[in-house]
C-alpha cells in the first residue's frame, strides 16, 4: 500500500482547512522531531533537552498544559492511531528518519474517525520497498551525539518489503541529560488482482532519556549545563537531580495491518493494530509505571458515484480502540533516586466507539461544501487495586464541521470553516499523585472526575502560488478563532512538579495565525532557495480568576526562516528561530516570570552526487543562552525552579548512502 505524496497532496486539497504536508527525506539531519517538521505554519515543537526525549507539540494551543507532553493531537502510524485509547502517546516513539511523509491536518481538519481534538492529527507514513531500496545514515555531533540508521527494500511482482533499524546516543547538553533510543521498523506490501493491497507493519521501540528538570531562572545565564544539586543552596540539596535521579524508560512492540480495495466509485479501507507499552517515569518526587495494551480497528469508505468529475463526494469511517492499563505509584527516594512504598495502583479501562460520515458538494465549477459529522461514545475507568475507590466516566458527543472551498484562480484556493471539538482527559489527568519532595512519606493519589474540553472555531485561510514555471513563489495562511470551555489545565507544585488537572470555569480563547511562504529565485550563477513561517498564537482566559490574561505554555511569536545558495551539487546558508517577545510561564502573568524572547542562529552545508549526501549543521552560532521551554503553572517566582535551558553552541555531521 504505498501513498505517495501527490495523492496525499491531491487529497488535502479537498480539505476545507489548514494543513501541513512534510516531506522528511528532504532533510539531511533528521536526529530529533523538530528537524523534520521545523518551518511549518501552525505547529509549534518547544525542545526540553535536545535528544530523543519529549519535545513539546502543541497545534493551536493542543496539550499545552501536558507533563509530560502526552495529548491533545491524534498520533497516527501509516493511517492507523499510535495514541492509547484514553489518548495519550509517548512522543518519542515517533521517528521520521523512516517517514516519507508526514500529514499533519490542523485543528477540526482531521480527517480520521478517531480526530475530535483541538489539535487535529499528524500521520507519519512509512517508506516501503516500492518506495527505496536501502539507506545508510550515519550522524555525529556535539555533547555525544551519535546516530546510525540503516535500511534495506526490496520488491517483486507482487510484494515488497522493507526494514529499517535506527540507534541514537546523546550524551547531553546539560548534566543528567542522556538520552537514547533504540528502534526497528518494518512492513511488507502485497499487491493482489482488483485493485487489493495489503500491507502489514511491525514497530518495536526501546527509548529511554535522563530528565535534568528545571532551575531557576538566574541560572539559564549563570550555569546553562548545570542541574538542581549543582549548587550549595538548601533547594540544591533538596531537589538533587543527581540523588533523585529522575528519567523516563519506555518500550513499546507494535503490529498493524491496513487492507485497501476498490476504485474511485467505491474505496474501502480496514485497518487494525496491537500495540504493547511498558512506560516507567520518576519525576523527582514519585515513579509512575505502567503497563498498556492496546487494540484497535479502522473502517473507512469513499466515493463519488459519478467518477472524479461528479458533483457529489462522500466519505464515512468507524473505529474502535481499547486499551487496559496498570499503573503502578510508588515514592521517589531523595538520598538515591529508588522506589520506595507504594502509594497506588490501579486498573485502567479505556474505550472509544467512534463514526464519521462527510459529504462534499460542488455546487459550481471553482465551489465545494463540505459538511461532515463525528460520534463518539468514550469511556474511562479507573478503579484502586487495594481499596473500593473506583471512577467511571463516560462522554457521549458530537463534533459538526461545516466548510467551503474556493477555487479562485487556477493556483489559488480559498477556504473557511465552522467545527466544533471535543477532548476527553487521559488517565495522566485522572489519576493524580501528590508526593512532597521533602516528606516521600506523605505522598498519596487520587481519582479525579473531569469534564471534556470542548470548542468551537472559525477558520478562514488560503494556499496557493505567485508566478509562473519551475520557480513559483508557494504561500499558505490560516486564522482560527476557538471559543472554549472546561479547558484542561494543570498545576505544579514550588519545585515544577506536577500535581493536578483541573477544568477551567470561566471560557478561554485560542486565536492565531498561520502563515507559510517558500520559494527559489536565481542568484548569483546558482539558485536561493528559501522559506519560513510564522505562527502567531493569541491564547487567554475570558473569565474566571485569571480573566484577560495569556494562557501559559505557547509562544505568542514563533518565527522560522532558512535561506540556502544552491550551486551545483553544494547548498549553504543560513537560518534562524526567533521568538520575538516574552512569553509568561504562569497564567497569572507574574512580572519577571516570562520565558525571555530569543534569535537562534544556524548555519548549514550540504552535499549531495549521485547516491552519496552529507552534512554540516552549526547550531546557536552565537551560543545564546535562553529558556527552550518550562514548567507551566498558576502563579510564580522566577526563584522557583522552573525552566529548562536550552542547548547551547553545537556542530551535527552527517552522511548518507542511498541504494
Amino acid at each position: 500500500m504505498v501513498d505517495g505524496v501527490d495523492a496525499e497532496r491531491a487529497r488535502l486539497a479537498r480539505v476545507p482547512g489548514g494543513t501541513n504536508l512534510v516531506e522528511p527525506q528532504q532533510q539531511n539531519r533528521l536526529a530529533t522531531l523538530r528537524d523534520a517538521l521545523d518551518y511549518q505554519p501552525g505547529i509549534v515543537i518547544q525542545d526540553f533537552f535536545g535528544g530523543t526525549d519529549q519535545p513539546r507539540l502543541s497545534i493551536r494551543g493542543s496539550g499545552i498544559q501536558s507533563n509530560p507532553v502526552n495529548r491533545g493531537v491524534l498520533l497516527l502510524q501509516d493511517g492507523l492511531p499510535l495514541n492509547e485509547a484514553d489518548g495519550s502517546f509517548i512522543i518519542g516513539f515517533l521517528e521520521p528518519r523512516n517517514a516519507a511523509l508526514v500529514s499533519a491536518r490542523r485543528g477540526a481538519n482531521a480527517l480520521t474517525p478517531g480526530a475530535t481534538t483541538l489539535g487535529g492529527e499528524l500521520d507519519f507514513v512509512s517508506l516501503t520497498g516500492a518506495q527505496e531500496r536501502g539507506r545508510v545514515r550515519a550522524e555525529t555531533g556535539s555533547y555525544g551525539r551519535q546516530a546510525l540508521q540503516a535500511a534495506v527494500g526490496g520488491v517483486g511482482e507482487r510484494f515488497d518489503s522493507r526494514i529499517s533499524a535506527s540507534s541514537d546516543r546523546f550524551d547531553g547538553y546539560r548534566h543528567h541529560s542522556a538520552s537514547r533510543r533504540d528502534s526497528v521498523q518494518a512492513n511488507l506490501g502485497f499487491q493482489g488482482d482488483g485493485n487489493f493491497e495489503n500491507r502489514t507493519y511491525l514497530t518495536w521501540t526501546d527509548l529511554s532519556f535522563q530528565i535534568p528538570s528545571v532551575v531557576p531562572k538566574d541560572r539559564i545565564a549563570s550555569d546553562p549545563r548545570g542541574v538542581m544539586g549543582d549548587g550549595a543552596t538548601a533547594q540544591d540539596q533538596l531537589l538533587n537531580v543527581y540523588k533523585r535521579d529522575p528519567r523516563r524508560a519506555a518500550d513499546q512492540l507494535r503490529l498493524a495491518n491496513r487492507s485497501r480495495w476498490g476504485s474511485d466509485t467505491l474505496r474501502q479501507e480496514l485497518g487494525v493494530y496491537w500495540q504493547d507499552t511498558d512506560d516507567l517515569f520518576n519525576n523527582q518526587t514519585s515513579y509512575t509505571v505502567t503497563h498498556s495494551r492496546t487494540v484497535g480497528a479502522q473502517w473507512q469508505a469513499s466515493g463519488r458515484p459519478a467518477g472524479e468529475q461528479g458533483a457529489w463526494g462522500w466519505r464515512t469511517g468507524v473505529s474502535w480502540a481499547q486499551s487496559d492499563m496498570q499503573r503502578e505509584l510508588y515514592a521517589t527516594s531523595p538520598v538515591n533516586g529508588q522506589q520506595l512504598q507504594r502509594f497506588g495502583v490501579y486498573d485502567l479501562d479505556a474505550s472509544n466507539v467512534q463514526a464519521l460520515a462527510a459529504l462534499d458538494w460542488r455546487v459550481a465549477p471553482d465551489w465545494t461544501l463540505v459538511g461532515s459529522v463525528q460520534w463518539s461514545q468514550l469511556t474511562r475507568d479507573a478503579a484502586s487495586r487495594t481499596s473500593a475507590v473506583r471512577a467511571d466516566q463516560d462522554w457521549t458527543f458530537a463534533t459538526p464541521k461545516v466548510g467551503v472551498n474556493w477555487a479562485a484562480t487556477p493556483t489559488t484556493r480559498l477556504w473557511a470553516n465552522l467545527s466544533r471539538s471535543h477532548e476527553a482527559p487521559t488517565y495522566w489527568e485522572i489519576v493524580s499523585a501528590t508526593a512532597a519532595a521533602n516528606s516521600p512519606s506523605t505522598a498519596s493519589a487520587e481519582l479525579v472526575r473531569l469534564a471534556a474540553q470542548r470548542a468551537t472555531t472559525l477558520e478562514v485561510g488560503g494556499e496557493g502560488q505567485w508566478g509562473e514555471g519551475v520557480r513559483p513563489v508557494r504561500w499558505s495562511a490560516a486564522a482560527y478563532r476557538s471559543i472554549l470551555a472546561d479547558e484542561l489545565i494543570s498545576t505544579t507544585d514550588a519545585n515544577g512538579i506536577k500535581v493536578g488537572t483541573y477544568n477551567y470555569r470561566g471560557g478561554t480563547l485560542h486565536q492565531g495565525l498561520e502563515l507559510g511562504l517558500a520559494g527559489a529565485q536565481p542568484l548569483l550563477g546558482g539558485v536561493l532557495d528559501w522559506r519560513a513561517s510564522w505562527t502567531l498564537s493569541d491564547y487567554r482566559f475570558r473569565g474566571g480568576v485569571y480573566a484577560g490574561k495569556q494562557i501559559a505554555g505557547v509562544p505568542r511569536h514563533l518565527i522560522n526562516a532558512e535561506l540556502m545558495l544552491r550551486q551545483g551539487a553544494w547548498r549553504v546558508g543560513p537560518n534562524l528561530r526567533w521568538l520575538p517577545v516574552d512569553t509568561p510561564t504562569d497564567h497569572a502573568n507574574t512580572p519577571s516570570t516570562e520565558q525571555d524572547g530569543y534569535v537562534l542562529l544556524g548555519i548549514k552545508l550540504e552535499w549531495a552526487q549521485g547516491p552519496w549526501a552529507a552534512y554540516l549543521q552549526a547550531e546557536n552560532l552565537t551560543d545564546r543562552r535562553y529558556a527552550s521551554s518550562y514548567a507551566i503553572r498558576n502563579q510564580a517566582t522566577a526563584a522557583q525552579p522552573g525552566y529548562l535551558p536550552g542547548v547551547g553552541r553545537s556542530l551535527t555531521a552527517g552522511v548518507t548512502y542511498k541504494f
